[in-house]
């Protein structure tokens, strides 16, 4: 097998090369127009839009900080913008039973308009009605009526006093009472004159005065009938008096919207109200001690006017609303509640829209995260969409086992399209868990996190600079900044050909350097702001990696960086802490004995190893056995352990290191400690990439760079994750000096040939392997180790 070299300086960094930037500035550049690097998602996006059938909501699925929510807001507006205006809605009071509001359609502001002429309409009402009961004319009427029952009753009166006279007997009335006294020589007798008759006299007139009660009561048997046909006369009287006040007053406002569904019969229910409760509506003590307009119009306004729920007057286009607070309330509206004396009451015009209401007839945004948090309202969102109405109602009424008398709004229907913004994972566990999640979100716009780096996309990268600079007011860059960011694009999308497509970042860093440029009193952003940028926010957040740094250097955590040892090797690690991510080198260390116990993974038996890391531990013997094992059993015992780690371990990247770790136990051959490597195995001996390559070599070499560069250090990766090197300058540059070496292999015999400096050794003909090789020695070792566990039975 050919000695491996080195990587060359060349394919540890991407380049971006200046000649595709031809500007000096981004000044001079047009603005981006569109979104970076979405031509799947702006398909599906309009895809979704166009779509008018039942359940194709949309899904905006990606990761945060790739412009998601602006990109759909922004699509959204430029599709709205072009549509119809959808309708105005509002609440009027039921009449014939004010727990039901009436919901009303109106064409857009229309709504308004109807509220207007409906308040103007009830002023006017209220400033005739109360004039017209003052009027002569009916006056008159009313005094005719009084006059005919009074007829009625003085004519009673008449031939009872008539009688009474007969038998000299006076009627008088006193407080609304009719009473009898005897008379002599034309004068009511006291009780003393009367007392002084002859009792035959006394006698006669009691009998007499009996008499005359009698008489008065047979006369005023009639009496309630009189009232009653009095009241009643009366009553009609106000009543067509009323009609004919309020009647073409109500007509002329029932004529103009006398094609809108629900307005007439509600001004027909309107009418008959009035008229038949015009004499309380007169004679109300609320309205009586309103003294001023104002009070007289909010009490009006409270059993007669308009609530405007949804006016869309002002709306240009179909609505676009983003609800942040996806509660309940929020969503699907709310009845209020005033506390009058200690009791809790509402009407009609203390119902309050949601942003349902809102966006009904367009576009309603959510934040997937967010709705899920709230109680209740995911379930009730699928069943609006599903019943295509909207519902005031109290969620908690079900599950409280408490009923209140409330209001019961009529429901609105519900044409709109919901559009879910939401991260990978919340999209995978609906559609998991709701079976009704994929009929009712039926288009995913699914959003692109990386860009392919070509010339083309890099100079619209640049456009997309000056228009992310312009919109937060920065300076212009120079093109070596814009190369720059290009760069470490590159190395964020973790792939030497593809550019980033997380713009909040770039965001961030665009102000981060902009404020450098301003403290250097500098007008435009150059590569030093930029590199400025990246090195403090590398500081601010790099206080953990260096307390581990300052650990291996003071040797509480053991690693060497030179040297040889036998069941030793340096593996690589990537630790995550929030959004910060460094690499860190960890002793992997081997043992093996006779046995017949196989490979024990000591990070599993303890529960520290994770299921990723104990599937790259099981490879290991099947590589082992693959490899080496044809001809006898794979007979021993050896354990593997990720030294002084005290956390949870996952992946398998370092299945690599612990198979060259075992070797070495297993043939006592030294392993080079100056290097560190990654990677996992196949069963075949196959190297597979790993995550986090740029992250793990910097770590490494960090602590070889404090330590001091001896020429001899350096780091092994798979060779897939070459075209992932987007390395730090001072990384690169050691390599350029020949200080620092990086490997890329393909096999697990490309790694052991550099980590022990021998031959791994060619297999022959007939399998065996070319002698005093690597490879020749872990297959006697292993035939030893059979040997002797046999031989102990």
């Amino acid at each position: 097998m050919e000695k491996l070299k080195p990587l060359s300086p060349e394919a540890l960094y991407k380049v971006c090369d200046l000649d595709i930037l031809p500007f000096r500035t981004t000044e001079t550049l047009e603005n981006f127009n569109g979104f970076f690097g979405q031509e799947r998602a702006i398909e599906a996006m309009g895809f979704g839009v166009g779509m008018h059938r039942p359940g194709y909501n949309l899904f905006v699925m990606g990761n945060p900080h790739t412009g998601r929510f602006s990109f759909a807001m922004e699509n959204l507006k430029g599709i709205a913008k072009k549509e119809k205006k959808p309708s105005d809605w509002c609440y009027l009071n039921n009449m014939l039973d004010d727990r039901y509001p009436l919901a009303i359609e109106l064409q857009a502001g229309k709504a308004a308009q109807l509220r207007r002429d409906n308040k103007r309409m009830m002023e006017t009402i209220m400033t005739e009605l109360p004039a017209v009961f003052e009027n002569p004319a009916y006056q008159r009427k009313k005094s005719k009526i009084e006059r005919d029952f009074n007829r009625h009753y003085d004519q009673a009166i008449d031939s009872v006093e008539k009688r009474a006279r007969e038998h000299s007997v006076a009627v008088y009335q006193d407080a609304g009472t009719v009473g009898f006294t005897p008379v002599a020589d034309g004068q009511a007798m006291d009780e003393a004159a009367f007392s002084q008759l002859p009792e035959e006299a006394r006698d006669k007139f009691s009998k007499n005065i009996s008499e005359l009660e009698d008489f008065l009561t047979e006369s005023l048997t009639e009496l309630p009938q009189w009232r009653r046909e009095a009241a009643e006369r009366m009553k009609v009287l106000d009543r067509d008096t009323a009609r004919q006040t309020i009647s073409p007053l109500i007509q002329t406002v029932k004529e103009k919207y006398n094609n809108i569904s629900g307005l007439p019969d509600y001004f027909n229910q309107l009418e008959s109200h009035i008229v038949k409760n015009c004499a309380d509506m007169i004679n109300d003590e609320k309205l009586i001690e309103a003294r001023t307009d104002n009070g007289r119009r909010t009490l009006l306004d409270d059993q007669f006017g308009v609530n405007l729920l949804v006016d869309n007057s002002k709306t240009k286009g179909s609505p676009v609303v983003f609800e942040a607070h996806p509660s309940y309330e929020n969503l699907f509206g709310r009845v209020e509640y005033n506390n009058d004396m200690g009791a809790l009451v509402t009407n009609y015009q203390m119902i309050r829209p949601g942003a349902l209401h809102s966006a009904n007839g367009g576009y309603l945004v959510l934040e997937a995260e967010k709705l899920l948090e709230q109680p209740f309202v995911y379930g009730a969102l699928k069943r609006a969409l599903k019943a295509h109405e909207i519902r005031i109602e109290n969620p908690m009424s079900e599950f409280s086992g408490i009923s209140t008398i409330t209001l019961s709004p009529t429901p609105i229907p519900l044409h709109l399209k919901v559009v879910l913004i939401g991260g990978r994972d919340t999209y995978y566990l609906l559609q998991e868990m709701d079976q009704d999640f994929e009929k009712m979100f039926r288009v995913v716009v699914d959003f692109d996190e990386d860009v392919e780096r070509t010339p083309a996309t890099i100079r619209n990268y640049a456009r997309l600079m000056k228009t992310l600079a312009g919109e937060e007011n920065l300076a212009p860059l120079t093109r070596d900044a814009v190369a720059r960011l290009v760069e470490h694009s590159s190395r964020l999308s973790g792939d030497q050909d593809l550019l980033s497509a997380h713009i909040g970042e770039l965001v961030d860093l665009l102000c981060e350097a902009d404020y450098k440029r301003k403290a250097s009193d500098e007008d435009i952003i150059n590569v030093k702001h930029v590199e400025m940028a990246l090195n403090a926010k590398e500081k601010r957040t790099g206080r953990l990696s260096q307390k581990i740094l300052e650990s291996i250097l003071n040797e509480t955590v053991l690693i060497d960086t030179d040297g040889q040892a036998v069941g030793k090797s340096n593996g690589l690690t990537v630790l995550q802490v929030g959004d910060v991510s460094f690499g860190t080198p960890a002793r992997i260390t081997a043992t093996v004995h006779p046995g017949n116990h196989g490979i024990v993974d000591i990070e599993r038996e303890v529960q520290l190893g994770q299921s990723i890391h104990s599937k790259g531990v099981l490879i290991l013997s099947g590589y082992l056995g693959h490899q080496y094992a044809q001809d006898f059993p794979l007979t021993m015992s050896a354990s593997i352990a990720l030294e002084q780690s005290y956390g949870y371990i996952d992946g398998d990247s370092a299945s690599l290191a612990e198979v060259c770790t075992l070797i070495s136990a297993l043939t006592h051959i030294p392993i080079y400690q100056q290097y560190a490597l990654t990677g996992s195995i196949n069963q075949y001996g196959e190297v597979q990439a790993i995550g986090g390559v740029n992250e793990k070599i910097e770590g490494y070499f960090k602590l070889c760079e404090t330590r001091g560069l001896t020429g001899t250090q350096g780091v092994i990766i798979p060779r897939a994750n070459v075209r992932n090197l987007m390395l730090k300058k001072a990384v690169v540059e050691a390599v350029e000096r020949g200080e620092f070496r990086i490997y890329s292999v393909a096999t697990v015999d490309e790694c052991l040939q550099i980590l022990m400096g021998r031959a791994v050794g060619q297999r022959k003909q007939d399998g065996s392997f070319t002698q005093r090789s690597i490879n020749y020695q872990v297959v006697k070792r292993l035939k030893e180790l059979h040997k002797a566990t046999n031989s102990s039975k």
